[in-house]
């Protein structure tokens, strides 16, 4: 038989010690998991609409971090996707709810944080954002002659939303090498997003046909608008080139003859005419 080892006192010490800190570790943790427990059993169940809440919280968190892709620095090149709504985004008519009118005016935020793209490549300081943009436009039309044919308030609703799906794609140039089938999906895309946001009423289907009739060029008023977006790029740029020193000699090429609208032609050629002067 083999010699049976004796254990000192030191090693009856240490193991009893041992012994202790295991029996005080695995109480600490059998208290937690009953905290936890009572923690679960005392919180109120949530209802749906809590739930759905919380679901519209992670869509409206992915959007964001989207949109955070392409702000006034060139857009990513991969296919955005747009995150589905919870289910309780439900379709009605009418205007929206509070809750859906300031979930999607927080969307539209971005429209004012984020600095148009054109600008920005042209190193131009402080350049405006997109919403700078929308807004003179729909002083534009607000301020323009009468047009048989041509209804102005349309207008006016018209420019202030023909780039709002640019809060969450960005502003997407030609020189970001996505094609204009593309950038029109992403587009449409980010447009049904944020009308289901907005509640999928009444509202939302006016915000949606401005939207479509101006991509479209299909109406008097979208020729029109078009016009206007032009004729508010050009003076923009006149006022960088007066401010800042800038050759933007590019944008007004690009304008040249494709105006559709006597109100437009007349407007960019007065723009024009004083850039010859200041040079």
């Amino acid at each position: 038989m083999g010699r049976k080892e004796t254990k000192g006192p030191g090693q009856e010490r240490m193991k009893g010690k041992e012994t202790r800190k295991r029996k005080n570790f695995l109480k600490k943790e059998k208290n937690k998991k009953k905290s936890r427990t009572h923690s679960l059993l005392e919180r109120p169940a949530k209802t749906a609409g809590q739930h759905d809440k919380d679901a519209f919280a992670l869509t409206f968190a992915r959007v964001y971090r989207m949109a955070a892709a392409s702000p006034s620095s060139p857009p990513s090149n991969a296919a955005a996707t747009i995150p589905p709504l919870p289910p309780s985004s439900a379709v009605h008519d009418g205007p929206p709810s509070a809750s859906s009118a300031i979930d999607f005016l927080s969307i539209c935020h971005r429209l004012k944080t984020t600095k148009r793209t054109g600008w920005v490549r042209r190193n131009v300081e402080n350049p405006e954002s997109i919403a700078d943009h929308m807004h003179r436009m729909g002083l534009m039309a607000l301020i323009a002659s009468d047009v048989p044919g041509v209804d102005r308030n349309k207008c006016v609703k018209m420019a202030i939303v023909h780039d709002i799906a640019e809060a969450i794609v960005g502003d997407i140039c030609p020189e970001d090498g996505i094609s204009k089938e593309e950038k029109s999906r992403r587009e449409q895309d980010a447009l049904d997003h944020m009308c289901n946001v907005l509640g999928g009423g009444s509202r939302a289907k006016e915000v949606a046909d401005l939207w479509m009739e101006y991509e479209a060029n299909s109406s008097p008023e979208a020729k029109f608008v078009k016009d206007l977006d032009k004729v508010e790029m050009i003076l923009q740029a006149l006022e960088y080139e007066n401010e800042q020193g800038k050759d933007l000699d590019e944008f007004f090429q690009s304008t040249a003859g494709k105006f559709q609208t006597e109100t437009g032609k007349a407007w960019a050629s007065e723009i024009v005419s004083r850039r010859r002067k200041n040079n």
